[in-house]
C-alpha cells in the first residue's frame, strides 16, 4: 500500500487545492519545503499527496543525514512517473474538473483489465484516477489470483520474442 507520494507543480497551491476537490479532502503547507502543501485525503489509511515546486528535488543524506531538498534550475516538463489512485469522486466530477481547469482528462480502458482516467494535472504530470466502480475492476484485476496469470501470460509473450 502506498501511503503518500510528491509531485511537483508549476503553481503547487493551486494543483493541491484541486486535488483535495478530487479526495474531499483538505490542503495544508508542507513546511520541509517552502512553497510545497500537502493534500489529505481524510482516508482510512492515511493518503498524502505532497505538491512540491517544479524543479524541486530530494537528495540523498550523508551518513546519517536524512534526506534533503535541492532546486533544479532546469527541471523537464516531463517525467515518467505515475500513480493509479482511487477517489470518492464520479468521472463524471473527474471530468468536470479537469475541463475547468483546462486539464487533459480521458477515460481509457487499460488492455481490457480495468478501466481509469487519465487526469493530466497542468497539463504535465498523469495520474490515474480509480473512481468508485473503476476501482473495483481495478482491484479484481489485480487480485493476486488474477495478477499471476497475468504475469504468467505476459511472460510467455515475452519469451516468443
Amino acid at each position: 500500500m502506498i501511503h503518500h507520494i510528491s509531485i511537483s507543480a508549476q503553481n503547487p497551491r493551486h494543483v493541491a487545492t484541486v486535488l483535495a476537490e478530487l479526495f474531499r479532502g483538505s490542503v495544508m503547507p508542507f513546511p520541509p519545503l517552502e512553497g510545497a502543501y500537502v493534500v489529505v485525503a481524510k482516508d482510512q489509511v492515511g493518503t498524502l499527496i505532497e505538491v512540491y515546486p517544479v524543479g524541486s528535488e530530494i537528495m540523498p543524506g550523508h551518513g546519517q543525514d536524512e534526506a534533503s531538498f535541492c532546486q533544479n534550475a532546469h527541471p523537464y516538463n516531463f517525467t515518467a512517473f505515475h500513480a493509479a489512485i482511487s477517489v470518492p469522486v464520479s468521472q463524471a466530477e473527474i471530468e468536470a474538473i479537469a475541463q475547468r481547469e483546462g486539464w487533459r482528462v480521458l477515460a481509457c480502458d487499460r488492455d481490457g483489465l480495468f478501466n481509469l482516467v487519465e487526469f493530466w494535472v497542468e497539463n504535465r504530470l498523469m495520474v490515474e484516477l480509480l473512481p468508485p466502480v473503476m476501482a473495483e475492476g481495478y482491484l479484481q484485476a489485480m487480485s493476486p489470483a488474477n495478477l499471476t496469470a497475468l504475469l504468467d501470460q505476459m511472460a510467455a509473450v515475452s519469451a516468443r520474442g
